[in-house]
């Protein structure tokens, strides 16, 4: 009497998961490529009783142009004032922003690249620009703060009424900001420096 063989079915090992949208290069390389765009936008201003009056973009920071006056009020209001010289130096400010713009373009081509290897590097390269341009914004309120010190100074000992950049009324209504921009490109690094680990993460060695 013949037996059936009992006839066993192949095993086959599970599918790897699917990696999906943050796995895959395009996060990274939209985050990046966001920051070298809003490096075309304004990142600060010269604002006084909360009015902007003048702006500047990443660019201009970077390549020494001039302050930009603002339309409107912010105009009128600047019209008996100067902005800062040509060619004046903002501290170490445009070494932080090129620094920034270098590792934002660096990032995004090592994102593109798409191995294990430079997505590691291209989440370095987030991290490090986030931290330019942090560096960026302290160095150029430090230079800003230390040009009020000095213009207050000179008024003071001079008894006149003008100071420096030039001739602003009131030190006190006088401030440094950073435009939304600012922020949005500090978060698009740190936001491309974690896409970058995480697709690097889900990569086989």
């Amino acid at each position: 009497m013949e037996t059936t063989q009992p006839v066993s079915n192949p095993v086959y090992p599970p599918a790897p998961p699917s990696p999906g949208i943050f796995g895959s290069k395009v996060p990274s390389s939209v985050s990046f490529a966001v920051v070298l765009l809003l490096f075309l936008l304004p990142l600060s201003e010269i604002r006084c009783a909360g009015t902007a009056l003048m702006s500047k973009s990443g660019l201009a920071f970077a390549t020494g142009k001039e302050w930009t006056f603002m339309g409107g009020m912010g105009k009128d209001m600047m019209k008996d004032m100067k902005a800062p010289k040509k060619g004046e130096k903002e501290g170490n400010s445009q070494y932080f922003i090129i620094g920034a713009a270098a590792l934002a373009l660096l990032g995004l081509l090592l994102a593109l690249a798409g191995n294990k290897t430079t997505g590691y590097a291209a989440t370095a390269c987030g991290v490090l620009g986030a931290g330019a341009l942090i560096g960026f914004m302290l160095d150029l309120k430090k230079w800003f703060d230390a040009g009020l010190a000095k213009q207050a100074a000179e008024k003071t000992k001079e008894g006149s009424d003008s100071i420096g950049l030039d001739n602003m009324d009131s030190l006190t209504n006088v401030t440094l900001g950073f435009t939304p921009w600012f922020y949005i490109a500090v978060i698009a690094f740190l936001l491309a420096a974690l896409f970058s680990y995480k697709r690097s993460a889900s990569l086989k060695p």
